[in-house]
């Protein structure tokens, strides 16, 4: 039985911080995705190693896993990824899940649980902590990015980006995107960066492709596929955000105030 983990539900760019802030701290982490992650900003974020095997961000890898290889995953300091969208692993009593965190950021309400958990975390919009969750931790940008909500609910989802709106690239139509560029990639104003169904995706400025959406998925209308960084500096591609961190930081605060957690995550 391998005890006292932590279930992280999500491998994108914040849940990824998260995950490897904990790691860090020597926590024993599980990742859960779908069998085919949307997430952008694929070069920091552990849900990669659904399509790639694995994937290493700032040090740490993680790697796909099937479930009779979690333990083996863990013991040798990876962070095991898990194809298991409706969490199943929580019925499990092989496992231990001492916490949960939802990292989905879905912006709505959670379905219940299958079965209650010590402490359930919830990143962003749609968690009210004392309701559908333990703990809420606060993803929007301002004085309260990463704080610790134990009653009460984060900031609604403003349903614009961050910074410069330009940046952000979305599917034009509902279909298959393909991909003409790599991020990493310095791409011109104007530049053909993908096309869904034939309907190109150029690029609204100069800059570096921060983050661009597995080639070959199926995505809808105005769903968010791309990041162009005007910033011009490929090294952000690699590095976990601020932002990430600073919500890392929000979740290790959450589990270290509660002395039945932490003991056990430790012995």
């Amino acid at each position: 039985m391998q005890n006292n983990i932590v279930l992280i539900r999500g491998g994108g760019d914040l849940a990824s911080g998260v995950a490897l802030r904990l790691h860090r701290a020597g926590i024993k982490t599980l990742i859960t995705e779908l069998d085919q992650p949307l997430a952008v900003r694929r070069t920091v974020c552990f849900s990669e190693a659904v399509y790639a095997g694995q994937i290493t961000i700032e040090g740490v890898t993680g790697r796909l896993v099937q479930i009779d290889q979690i333990n083996s995953s863990i013991d040798g300091n990876d962070i095991p990824v898990l194809v298991d969208p409706g969490i199943a692993i929580l019925k499990d009593l092989n496992f231990a899940i001492r916490v949960l965190i939802d990292g989905r950021m879905l912006k709505q309400a959670p379905e219940p649980l299958l079965r209650p958990v010590p402490l359930h975390i919830g990143l962003g919009p749609g968690f009210h902590a004392g309701e559908n969750c333990h703990a809420a931790i606060e993803t929007r940008r301002s004085h309260t990015l990463g704080r610790v909500y134990w009653n009460g609910q984060t900031q609604p989802d403003s349903g614009q980006p961050e910074g410069d709106p330009r940046r952000v690239l979305r599917a034009p139509a509902d279909g298959t995107i393909k991909n003409y560029v790599d991020i990493v990639t310095h791409v011109k104003q104007g530049e053909l960066i993908a096309e869904v169904d034939y309907k190109p995706i150029t690029s609204p400025l100069a800059g570096v492709i921060r983050g661009l959406i597995h080639d070959g998925l199926i995505v809808s209308k105005g769903m968010k596929v791309g990041d162009v960084d005007p910033r011009n500096d490929a090294s952000v591609c690699y590095l976990v955000s601020d932002k990430a961190l600073a919500i890392g930081g929000g979740v290790l605060e959450a589990i270290l105030s509660k002395p039945e957690i932490r003991e056990q995550l430790w012995n």
